[in-house]
């Protein structure tokens, strides 16, 4: 048994929610869905027979996500981040996550379509910033600054050496 799992409070989204990031997860399911009765509903506000609680996994790891209500909001301070092998994995995952009304950001950052951050991160990036010189590292810590998805090929140049000045922004 799992001893920490993530709480997601939505207003009214969590089912949907839980959906979309299940198809997007290899190894993940949905659980089970608690919806709100009649009397819970004269309480809360929410409609009855909508979802409440949602139980569901991504990737083998447990989750839960509430229909609160508007009162809390997700914010940059709290993100998942997702290791990725290679640049197939990074454009899957940055392409499943941004479409359909999420947003972009820096540094292999984003927000979904219900405004929950996530890092798309290839494990190549750790791996450039410890094995080399310290001057290696800078220059990869400085091509991944000017990126928003995170492009290996460009940080393995950076790395080499091969960095141009004033590269675009993946």
């Amino acid at each position: 048994m799992q001893n920490i799992t993530p709480n997601l409070w939505f207003d009214n989204k969590a089912e949907e929610a839980a959906k979309f990031y299940v198809s997007i997860f290899k190894n993940s399911k949905m659980g089970t869905i608690s919806r709100y009765d009649e009397e819970a509903a004269k309480h809360t506000g929410r409609p009855a027979g909508s979802a409440m609680l949602v139980t569901f996994q991504l990737s083998g790891q447990d989750f839960m996500a509430l229909n609160g209500g508007p009162m809390f909001k997700f914010s940059e301070a709290v993100s998942f981040v997702i290791n990725c092998e290679d640049q197939d994995e990074v454009d899957y995952f940055w392409e499943k996550l941004t479409g359909s009304g999420g947003e972009e950001s820096m540094c292999g950052w984003l927000k979904d379509q219900f405004g929950l951050s996530w890092q798309v991160v290839p494990t190549a990036l750790g791996e450039l910033m410890t094995s080399g010189t310290a001057e290696q590292s800078r220059r990869v810590m400085n091509a991944m600054l000017q990126m928003r998805k995170i492009d290996i090929q460009k940080l393995q140049d950076a790395f080499d050496g091969k960095e141009q000045a004033g590269a675009s922004k993946a």
